[in-house]
This record gives structure tokens, sequence and C-alpha cells, in this order.
């Protein structure tokens, strides 16, 4: 087994066993909190740049599934686990998590202590690392880890998002045979939706929901958007600071008032700059499956999954024209809000959730029921 080490930008140095690809990445360091679904974790646009620790301490017991994946490929930069599994027992798993990995340059170390670097971590704020399997000085890693840029100022969502416009159909699918799921509503609306770094499961549901889906480019124009006559606009979540994003923002801003809108995560920062508001980064960042969030508007909480590294400031908004709907109860930052006079919502966290939990689908329901009032 070939040693592998993890160095932060403060001199934190961490060794344990290679696992994935023999090679060498960098990105910013965080953490997930979820106990499964490391697979969505792996696949997910929004990891872009970014190194991620599973604090669930076994990770690649049920292998990997191809109906699982949330994009055509891993967007993590590396993978940080307690223990790694070289085997899988899954009936659903087509390859191993960590042949999976290896297949697409991404290194694993595991063996290491990912219960103190997660505390680091929270104690001192998420900073960039090399993980090498490749290269044993860690003096060399550290004055490397210090050279990549930081996450912040970083347009990432346009490098992720798709270069053509293509067509979604389809629904969500159960996971195995005991799942009972409705069948799909009947596609009564069409909704356009901005790739800043769209997840899979979004577009089943959206289409779950009753949707025809057609997803652009994140640089597409609001005047090309509305050419294509959609009953709603989906932003989507994506990587990186949502405020270097100015072109994306300008469409947005363009487009409310003019059709219904609903953004999730990244598709959320970009509306808060939208009405005029302002984004900051989060000392660590929500990523996880378990994070209590009230609806102020029915005084409800919803356990949903999270994956982020920036917030809306609510100070920043007008609350004359926008209305506060969902905070955090951790750490009371905003998670949700509407426009008062558009039909214009959106939430921070993933109702879509893959694998879980599904407290949030409602919101789905509650675009197309917009939609279906401004026709």
């Amino acid at each position: 087994m070939n040693p592998a080490t993890l160095a932060l930008e403060d001199g934190t140095v961490f060794e344990g066993k290679s696992f994935g690809a023999p090679a060498e990445r960098s990105g910013e360091v965080v953490f997930n909190t979820a106990l499964t679904g490391y697979q969505e974790v792996f696949t997910d646009p929004s990891y872009s740049g970014q190194i991620v620790i599973l604090t669930n301490p076994q990770i690649g017991n049920y292998g990997t599934s191809a109906d699982d994946n949330e994009s055509a490929r891993p967007y993590i930069e590396g993978l940080v686990v307690r223990e790694f599994s070289p085997i899988a027992s899954n009936w659903r798993s087509d390859t191993g998590a960590g042949d999976f990995l290896k297949k697409h340059g991404i290194p694993v170390i595991s063996d290491l202590d990912t219960r103190a670097l997660v505390r680091h971590l929270r104690t001192r704020g998420v900073m960039r690392g090399v993980l090498s399997s490749i290269e044993s000085d860690a003096r060399k890693l550290v004055e490397k880890a210090r050279s990549i840029p930081t996450m912040a100022g970083l347009d990432l969502a346009t490098r992720v998002s798709t270069p053509e416009r293509y067509e979604w159909t389809k629904p969500v699918e159960p996971c195995s045979p005991s799942e009972v799921l409705g069948s799909a509503a009947a596609p009564k609306y069409h909704v356009v939706a901005y790739d800043y770094g769209i997840k899979h499961n979004i577009l089943r549901r959206l289409v779950q929901s009753g949707c025809r889906v057609t997803v652009v480019p994140s640089l597409t124009s609001a005047e090309d958007v509305l050419a294509l006559h959609p009953d709603g606009i989906f932003l989507s979540n994506g990587p990186g600071d949502p405020e270097p994003l100015e072109q994306q923002v300008s469409n947005i801003r363009a487009l409310i008032g003019r059709k219904p809108i609903f953004g999730i995560c990244l598709g959320h920062q970009l509306l808060g700059l939208a009405v005029g508001g302002k984004t900051y980064k989060l000392k660590f960042g929500h990523r996880g499956a378990n994070h209590p969030v009230r609806n102020e508007l029915t005084q409800r909480v919803e356990i949903t999954s999270h994956n982020h590294g920036f917030a809306v400031d609510p100070d920043s908004l007008n609350l004359n024209e926008i209305e506060i709907t969902h905070v955090n109860l951790n750490d009371q930052t905003l998670e949700g809000f509407r426009h008062r006079s558009h039909p214009v919502f959106c939430v921070q966290y993933h109702p879509e959730a893959a694998p879980g939990p599904h407290d949030s689908h409602y919101l789905f329901d509650e675009f197309t029921k917009l939609m279906s009032g401004n026709r």
C-alpha cells in the first residue's frame, strides 16, 4: 500500500494510505458530515476545486452505481477518509469506489484522523491544501498549497456549465423494487434551467413535478432564454464565489418580473445579488444532510441537505421588497427568500436531496403552482 500526504496552507500535514489514482491534486479542503451518498458527493459539480473530507468513517463499502451519478463525471479534486473499503457489498454496485475515482484521476487518502482534521478546519476555517501520493516532501506540498488560488473570487460556474443547450426528460426512478414512487406528472410546464453546475436529481425532480426541461449554458442571455418561451426559469446550484458572476447576475436581473423564477444554492446567491444584496464567505461552510432549517411561513422545521461555502447577507436585502422565508437553526444564516412583488423564490439548501432527506420536495410543487398562476 503506497503512502499519501495531505498538506494544508497553515503547515499542518496528515499522512495516510493511498487509494484511487496515484496523483497529486490541490484545492480548498472542506468537509461533509453526511452518513451516506458519497457517490453523489463525488459527482456534484458544486465540489469543483475542492478536496473533500467525509466524516462518516467507512467509505466505499457499497461501491458506486452509474444510476446514482449527479453528473457525467466526478468533480472533487481529492478525497479524504478515515477508512476506505477496497471491496463493495451492494447488489446495485457496478464499480468499486476506488476504481471509479482512479479512472478519473482522483487521489484518495485514507487511514488518517479525520476527526482531528475536521476540528482543525472548524476552528481555523477551510483552507487550501494539496493531496499527493507521488510527493512525500511535506515542505514542498505546503508551499504548493500556499500558491494555489483561494476560492474567493473564483468563477467556477462558467467552467463546469454545459457548453450547449439540451433537453432533459427523465423523471425520478426507484432505487429498488421496494421503493414506492408515484408516476411523474404530465409535462404541463416548460422550464428553462440555467446550468451553473446542475445536479441530475434536480432535473429529475422538475420532470417528476410536471416540467419539460431545457438546460442552457450559464452565460445564456435573458433574451435567448425568453425566446424559448418558458413558463418558468430555474437557477441551479454550482461551485465557487457568486460575486464574480456579473453577467449571470445581470441576466437574472433582466428576467425578474418576466417569468417565475426558482433558485437553489448558487442560484439563491445569484438571486440575492440580482435584487441588490451581498454575499459573504462562511468560515467552514455547510456540507451535510442533516441541517435543520425553519420555514418562516409555516414555522415547520425541515431536515435538509447542504453544500455551500458562501451565503447571502440578510442585512443587505431590502425587506420592503424581499421576504425572508427560511432560516438555518444551527447558525441563523439565511436559507431562503421570496420577492414580495414578483413570482421569484429561492433556497440555499438542496430540496432535491439525493439520497435524502426528502422534507423539502414540496418546493418543486410550489414552483409549478407559481408557473400555473402566472400563465
